[in-house]
């Protein structure tokens, strides 16, 4: 009965979409297809968008209007998430299956709607159901209006630089089969650049990405990490990177010779080609501090001067140790906001909704599993249960049973996070939510916790940036951390790092009406149940208010 009174409903209220938007509009078709795929020297079937993996680049301008008609040919149901779009309103363009919209079905289309308001730089997209965002994802270039320039030297050339993950075999065969042991996934074969990985061991003649650049230029490498598991370091040998911005936002600039990037993450770095003619390493290697099992291996891509000769032999660099913590937590302590006048960095000082999420994993029971239980994940110790229909669809039309709003704004029970762990591994599970009132502001520690092994969780927050206003390590104390948050300058993202047994801080203004995920974006800990939701009100005005649902928004 629920799901007829909603079909009605959605008819209703598609009437009252508004008929004409500002800026050009952008029309993308996405056929979601099988293609055959050849990599580390075994061929498989893959889901792509448009039989290319990497997916199709989205090129549109700040203001401008983006429409993607998504046509679902696969056996899977697949839904597309824009990752760092605000969806200023238009939460039924999100994306993320039973949180903003039921998935598209088999043999079905769905045309995601949204405008690109008040954001400029690099984002991307990716299927936000399963696993297949292994292979279906592209980068997103939101270049700045016409005749505004970049707040940095202009590059003569641009790259997307795409980051990624493979496995030999199925990763939906992959995942089904750990979630029946109860146990973790196996771990990727190999990690890609722009879908190649390079020479490897068993294949040798594995082709890699070249990247060729004119002496003298300087270029914007727009790079992107899509891995569903890895968080990388990025180099390339003997230049630098002047990192400009990430996660679409504008940065104070510095220089690096290796970057850390966490799936989900964006960063844009120039590169000057100001090196003698020759061909120069380019390297994603993975970072990870935590006692996990990790793909080991380093992707590997060239940096070619053009006039260089294919059998000049390729400048080489040193690949920084997986755990090499020290040089992570600099690269991030080194991000800050531009804050300028243009582009202010608008931090919330007066906090309405103070929050403590520890993020960890558990252990629940399963008779069938393989040791009678499963490995969990949670957000303070409730593992999310997805709903049957979306959480967007069952706010906007009222629908009774679908979630409670009774997530619990800080830890159900209080122990030392990062020291000795309780003996109780057990998590509750339910579809609960968090509601904040329009335009509240919100400050949200996020903590590690030592259950099953410490470990980094980059954690995404849907339908808005947030500022990161302090980060550390152990236990967050708010008598003394709080004095060192920087609330001038902080680094504003959509994904952040919570650092492996410690703690990161953000704040940020529920400005977005709507139903909004926040998960890690370690696909096997989002699979396990690490994510939630807040409900944000409408406010008191129409264009305070959350837009109705378009006509062909997808049925469960």
């Amino acid at each position: 009965m629920a799901m007829m009174v909603i079909r009605v409903m959605l008819v209703l209220a598609a009437c009252l979409l508004p008929l004409s938007v500002e800026g050009i509009v952008r029309h993308y078709k996405f056929n979601v297809v099988l293609k055959n795929a050849t990599k580390l020297c075994s061929t498989k079937p893959i889901v792509t968008v448009n039989g290319k993996f990497p997916g199709p680049t989205i090129y549109a301008r700040e203001d401008d209007t983006v429409l993607v008609k998504v046509v679902n040919h696969v056996k899977y149901n697949v839904s597309i998430h824009w990752h760092g779009v605000r969806q200023l309103r238009t939460g039924w363009a999100d994306g993320p299956a039973y949180i903003t919209q039921c998935p598209i079905q088999p043999g079905q289309v769905y045309q995601y709607n949204f405008t690109l308001t008040g954001q400029r730089g690099t984002l991307w997209w990716h299927a936000h159901i399963l696993w297949l965002r292994a292979t279906v994802h592209g980068a997103l270039v939101i270049l700045p209006k016409l005749g505004v320039p970049y707040p940095f030297p202009k590059p003569q050339n641009e790259q997307v630089i795409l980051l990624s993950e493979w496995w030999k075999s199925d990763t939906e065969a992959i995942i089904n089969e750990a979630l029946k042991s109860g146990l973790a996934p196996n771990v990727s074969d190999a990690h890609t650049i722009n879908g190649f990985s390079g020479p490897s061991q068993g294949c040798a003649l594995q082709e890699g990405f070249t990247l060729k650049v004119q002496p003298g230029n300087t270029y914007l490498l727009r790079i992107i990490n899509a891995a569903l598991n890895d968080e990388l370091f990025f180099k390339i040998a003997g230049h630098k990177l002047t990192v400009v911005e990430v996660d679409a936002t504008y940065t104070k600039p510095f220089k690096t010779d290796t970057i850390v990037i966490a799936p989900g993450q964006t960063t844009n770095v120039l590169i000057i080609a100001n090196h003698a003619a020759g061909k120069y390493l380019v390297a994603a290697s993975p970072f990870v501090d935590a006692p996990i099992a990790v793909d080991n291996r380093t992707a590997i891509a060239t940096l070619h001067y053009l006039g260089t000769l294919d059998s000049t032999i390729t400048t080489l660099t040193s690949l920084p140790p997986k755990n090499a913590t020290e040089l992570a937590t600099s690269f991030t302590d080194n991000l800050r906001s531009l804050n300028s006048e243009k582009y202010p960095a608008r931090v919330p000082l007066k906090i309405d909704h103070n929050l403590l999420f520890t993020v960890s994993l558990g252990i629940n029971p399963c008779p069938t599993c393989v040791n009678g239980s499963r490995v969990v994940a949670g957000i303070n110790n409730v593992t999310f249960v997805m709903p049957k229909i979306s959480l967007l669809q069952a706010h906007f039309f009222n629908v009774k049973g679908v979630f409670t709003e009774d997530f619990p704004g800080n830890p159900p029970v209080v122990y030392n996070f990062t020291g000795t762990q309780p003996t109780n591994f057990k998590t509750t599970k339910g579809t609960r939510v968090y509601r904040l009132a329009y335009n509240s502001t919100v400050q949200l520690v996020l903590q590690d916790t030592g259950m099953i092994a410490p470990e980094n969780h980059p954690i995404h927050l849907h339908g808005f940036n947030f500022f990161v206003v302090g980060s550390g390590q152990g236990n967050f104390n708010s008598k003394r951390d709080t004095k060192r948050f920087n609330l001038v300058d902080p680094v504003e993202r959509n994904t952040v790092g919570v650092p492996a047994g410690g703690w990161t801080a953000i704040r940020f203004r529920a400005d977005n009406p709507g139903v909004w995920f926040m998960h890690c974006h370690l696909e096997i800990h989002t699979t396990w149940g690490l994510k939630m939701a807040f409900v944000v009100d409408n406010g008191k005005t129409q264009n305070e208010s959350l837009l109705p649902p378009p006509s062909d928004i997808p049925k469960c």
